[in-house]
């Protein structure tokens, strides 16, 4: 069988899955079916490989191709063209046929000339006849209604970031864009506007259905209550009333829906035949680990063909979308949109760049959206140094399911570390600690003011870890059941009903979850976030995270708060597990200095202090007070700016910090002098001149003293109280000495380890020769150290040494926020040595080492290193930055294969490489 022959097969098959009667120009029979495919159709440019008729009229043409031309299908378009321009055969009409399709055994491309610019797109497989019936029965096609008759959207009632979302989105799809990202921060609305979106989509596009794929069913049933909620700015009735809604809880689709409802594992399970039990949807896949074993094969089900959905809304843009389950959003012919908070490098790439709108945290709290936060930190001895249980030590053990106790003696010796706790080892005594801890913190420094306590959500490891939790909690705030309640997935109470009750009523005043509330379900009146597990994932925390931002107005606050005394202006994240220096986060603390009194901060920016930090904790301090103040207050503060509103001072300070806002600055500088520039080009002290002068702008108010004066009457009248200390001082204020003293014992006992050990661990020794002779340093010997030094009792891994570091030579670390590497181990050890004076990232130092290496190369050569060598060199040096080597088998690797391995970076070094790699080992790591 020949590869052409092999090819049609294929799609002769799949012709017949989507319902098309297969016919030879012999056995032409019109009558056959709503769709007849006939193969070898003759044509006055040659006989097409197949036309396609439906219901007796010629509609389109197939160009077959074999499997080996799938590379370049797209140079076929014009063989299509020409078949479907040509006069065919006994056919009186010599319109030109509207669909064309390209097609091998395995991939099918498809064009819709009715559309503005006919553009092809690969589909997953054919449409069914009465799809292509359908869309000539229209007079437009879908892309042709997108780009011209969409009608301009009323802006009432929509905040502008929500006009800006949907208007950007429909010019991107006007302009046939398949993939748009809208970036909206948490809270600012957008299931409202992605609702806004489907009913001008529905109603003014002809859009036939809309998929809405959420995280997980909880999700999936606010969005449902959302859409049953929503009603159209030209129009009185629900969308409901309007449109079906169907919320995907069995694996057929309603014909009559309109929108559907799912999580991305119901899509699959529907796609495959395959069955899903429902606790299936309760989890999120935001955290969940998957492999190549668990891939998703969909293949076409005729019940739910590819044209089933138009569009398809992926909220929240879960992880899930980008690596297994993505088969199952490629299945669809359909525009993706996707609505995030938290976007990352793959949701960029995965929505192919194209960002719709971009709503960031800052400015949502600028514009009174959402609220700021503060952090509190609470430390434990256990936390961050673990325990040992001895050998012989009657104790419970405990099975995790069943919490069925046996009273028996422990084995052996246990030692266990902070992050165990909870998961092998559960110590009552440090839930206890940590609970009374922010007892006493939130009662005498957070919310003083308040009869109640505020409404707190404790995220924890497990769901033994929130019983745990809830248990401690009653017996420590004095309190019943009613009090604390737990939502998680496995309640035995209802969850929806005690959801509502923790949004709307005064109990339960703390709910304690593991992941069900962690993304996207919204209770405005929370006040306090407590964790209690740490989080890897940047987009998860931040997400979790966005549960506390929500902005709610004084009087819907005192309906569950009943003491508090104005509008919700602030929440409190209180961290007890370390987990915001565990990673780098996205959004920070608007408010950098909450010690520091208003006075002092308007004071410090009239004398010209214009750091990041205190711009953006005075702009918080004047959005807060913005909030709280009554209309007398306001006008004259308002009087003394010169007609400037408090809360629009605030936002000015913000504003004056954007930075492609100082870098539009900066090259319109540049412009107006004469010289030329670019982002890339732009000079360091350039873009500080141009953001000097925009703080300077937008501070220059405060240079009157009345100004500052009648704010800081407004804020003495309202008795505001900075109830929130840095999450250090708060910690040191009261254990500074002893905080220090513990790190400069971690430090002590790296420092003795080294002394002792270095000439029994490799990587030790070599630090310990002379240069000339120090023998290459590799990664297995860093990962020997590493070993020995995490292990108990020491302990000491890189993190909680450079943290150590960082607390007693802070003046000489640098890199503290920064994610640690297992390389930075080479640093910590050159820093104890004294062979650096100032601890660095091992990542930097390589980069130092590469630019003076480099340079004085390229000083000693005839000729400098090509364009192309610097590159490959530069590659070299990232895989020396993260491995302390490098070797012709690393070339095998990652990056350095995809750029064409050690075949591709001989041709370009020749017998160079090898004493090039030899000099990087010992210049850049030595």
């Amino acid at each position: 069988m020949t590869p052409e022959t092999k090819a049609r097969q294929l799609i002769d098959q799949k012709l017949e899955q989507a319902g098309w009667v297969i016919q030879d120009m012999k056995q032409l029979n019109l009558a056959a079916g709503m769709g007849v495919a006939v193969r070898e159709y003759p044509t006055d440019s040659g006989p097409a490989d197949y036309v396609l008729f439906v219901g007796r009229h010629a509609v389109g043409v197939i160009e077959a191709k074999k499997d080996s031309a799938g590379e370049n299908l797209t140079v076929t378009e014009n063989q299509t063209e020409r078949y479907a321009t040509a006069n065919l055969k006994w056919r009186k009409d010599n319109t030109p046929l509207r669909f064309l399709f390209e097609a091998t055994g395995q991939i099918i491309r498809f064009t819709d000339n009715a559309d503005p610019a006919p553009r092809s797109r690969e589909i997953f497989h054919f449409f069914k006849p009465e799809t292509l019936a359908a869309w000539l029965a229209q007079t437009e096609s879908l892309r042709r209604r997108l780009a011209e008759q969409m009608p301009a959207l009323p802006e009432r009632n929509l905040r502008d970031c929500q006009i800006s979302a949907v208007t950007g989105l429909e010019k991107s799809l006007a302009l046939n864009k398949p993939r748009a990202l809208v970036h909206m921060a948490t809270g600012a609305g957008k299931t409202f506007t992605a609702i806004t979106s489907v009913y001008r989509l529905l109603k003014f596009g002809g859009a036939k259905r809309i998929l809405f794929l959420v995280d997980t069913r909880n999700l999936g049933k606010q969005a449902h209550q959302e859409f049953m909620a929503y009603t159209p700015p030209d129009d009185g009735r629900k969308f409901t009333e309007l449109y079906n809604v169907q919320r995907l809880s069995s694996p057929s689709i309603d014909p009559h829906s309109q929108v559907c409802i799912s999580t991305i594992q119901r899509m699959y399970s529907i796609l495959s035949g395959e069955p899903i039990d429902d606790s299936a949807e309760d989890l999120s896949l935001n955290e969940v680990q998957q492999t190549a074993k668990q891939e998703k094969l969909v293949r076409y089900n005729a019940a739910v063909p590819v044209e089933t959905f138009d569009f398809i809304i992926i909220d929240e843009c879960h992880r899930s979308i980008y690596n297994l389950w993505k088969q199952v959003l490629d299945y669809f012919d359909a525009s993706l949109i996707g609505l995030t908070a938290t976007p990352d490098k793959r949701t960029f790439g995965f929505f192919n760049e194209n960002i719709v709108a971009e709503y960031t945290y800052e400015q949502s709290v600028a514009d009174g959206v959402n609220v700021g936060y503060d952090v509190y930190e609470i430390e434990t001895e256990v936390t961050q140094k673990g325990a040992e249980l001895k050998a012989k030590e009657w104790v419970d053990h405990r099975d995790r399911q069943t919490r069925k106790k046996r009273w028996s003696e422990t084995e052996e010796d246990t030692a266990y570390t902070g992050k165990e706790l909870d998961r092998s080892v559960v110590n009552l005594s440090q839930i206890r600690q940590v609970i009374q801890a922010m007892k006493t913190a939130v009662e005498t420094q957070i919310f003083r003011a308040r009869k109640e306590v505020p409404k707190t959500l404790i995220f924890a490891k497990t769901d033994s870890h929130a019983d745990d939790i809830i248990n401690i909690l009653r017996e420590v705030y004095g309190q019943g059941n009613a009090f604390c309640k737990k939502v998680t997935y496995r309640a035995e109470e209802d969850t929806d009903s005690i959801l509502s009750s923790f949004r709307n009523d005064y109990n339960p005043r703390i709910a304690v979850t593991v992941d069900m509330i962690a993304t996207g379900t919204d209770v405005k009146p929370l006040e306090v976030l407590l964790f209690m597990r740490d989080v890897r994932s940047k987009s998860y925390y931040e997400q979790m995270k966005g549960r506390g931002v929500r902005s709610l107005d004084g009087d819907s606050l005192r309906r569950v708060s009943n003491s508090a005394d104005g509008a919700k202006t602030r929440f409190v994240l209180i961290d007890a597990v370390g987990v915001e220096k565990s990673l780098k986060t996205e959004s920070r603390p608007l408010e950098k200095k909450p010690g520091v009194a208003l006075k002092d901060l308007l004071q410090g920016v009239a004398l010209g202090s214009r750091d990041d930090d205190t711009v953006l904790s005075l702009a918080n301090r004047l959005i807060r007070l913005g909030k709280q103040l009554d209309d007398k207050a306001q006008a004259r503060i308002e009087k003394a700016s010169g007609g400037i509103p408090v809360a629009e001072l605030g936002k000015g300070l913000i504003a004056a910090l954007n930075p492609d806002a100082i870098v539009a600055a900066a090259l319109a500088t540049a412009q107006a002098k004469g010289i030329t520039r670019s982002e890339e080009t732009l000079m360091p002290e350039e873009i500080e001149a141009a953001r000097a002068e925009r703080v300077a702008a937008a501070c220059a108010p405060f240079d009157q003293p009345a100004l500052r004066d009648e704010i800081e009457a407004a804020r003495r009248e309202r008795e505001q109280l900075i109830d929130h200390i840095n999450l250090d001082q708060v910690t040191f204020s009261g254990f500074s000495e002893q905080a220090e003293a513990q790190a400069k014992k971690v430090i002590d006992s790296f420092a003795s380890y080294i002394a002792q050990h270095k000439d029994e661990i490799a990587a030790l020794s070599v630090f310990y020769q002379q240069p000339y002779q120090r023998r290459q340093l590799t990664f297995d010997m860093i990962e020997e150290l590493h070993e020995a030094l995490s292990r108990p009792p020491l302990m000491l891994t890189t993190e909680r040494l450079w943290s150590a570091y960082a607390r007693v030579q802070a003046g000489q670390v640098k890199g503290a926020d920064s994610k640690r590497q297992l390389t930075d181990l080479v640093s910590l050890v050159r820093f104890a040595l004294g062979m650096e004076t100032e601890l660095k990232p091992f990542s930097e130092q390589v980069d130092k080492r590469f630019q003076e290496w480099i340079f004085r190369h390229n000083a000693q050569r005839a000729t400098a290193f090509t364009p192309e060598q610097t590159e490959w060199l530069r590659l070299m040096k990232d895989h020396i930055a993260s491995s302390c080597s490098i070797t012709r088998d690393d070339f095998d690797y990652a990056e350095l294969a995809g750029k064409g391995g050690l075949q591709k970076v001989w041709a370009v070094f020749g017998n160079q490489l090898d004493g090039l790699m030899n000099e990087m080992n010992e210049e850049l790591v030595a």
